[in-house]
């Protein structure tokens, strides 16, 4: 490797900004928002955009081979989850009148449809989810904000 070429830990100390138009595409997309919570509030679905958007506080799962080396603490950062060309939104388990429920994601994932067409299901701790249906596949994930600590100072676990 020549020493001006770039690795995987350059990356982790910049902005994301990752786009999804495939599954393949939006299996890193999912793997990069586990654990992104956010309050019921931040939730937006924008009928006549056809736009359903979330502003979480995202777990930088990037950043955790770069803290532990450097004796840090590991980090969260705000970024809008943005899905496009959205036709219809439908939830489970989420309680939108209660405005102090903090929801969690688990998971993205596509199940295609007809042409292009699918649904994007977002699953969240606790059993809730949200079904997404789509014309054509197309998520962003994008930082907006500075890293700052994890309030919890700890890596998110999952039980088997």
């Amino acid at each position: 490797m020549d020493q001006n070429d770039a690795t995987f830990e350059d990356g982790a100390e910049h902005p994301l900004n990752l786009g999804a138009l495939d599954g393949d595409d939006l299996q890193v997309v999912s793997s990069l928002a586990q654990d992104a919570i956010f309050p019921v509030t931040e939730m937006r679905w924008q009928a006549a955009e056809r736009r359903f958007a979330l502003l979480v506080n995202r777990f930088r799962w990037e950043d955790v081979d770069a803290a532990k080396r450097r004796g840090r603490k590991v980090e969260r950062v705000q970024s809008l989850f943005v899905v496009e060309n959205v036709l219809k939104v439908a939830s489970q388990g989420v309680d939108r009148a209660d405005k102090d429920v903090i929801l969690s994601i688990l998971s993205v994932a596509f199940e295609a449809g007809e042409d292009a067409a699918g649904e994007v299901l977002l699953t969240l701790a606790g059993d809730g989810a949200i079904r997404l249906s789509v014309e054509a596949l197309e998520v962003s994930l994008k930082d907006v904000t500075r890293p700052y600590l994890a309030p919890s100072g700890h890596v998110p676990e999952h039980g088997a």
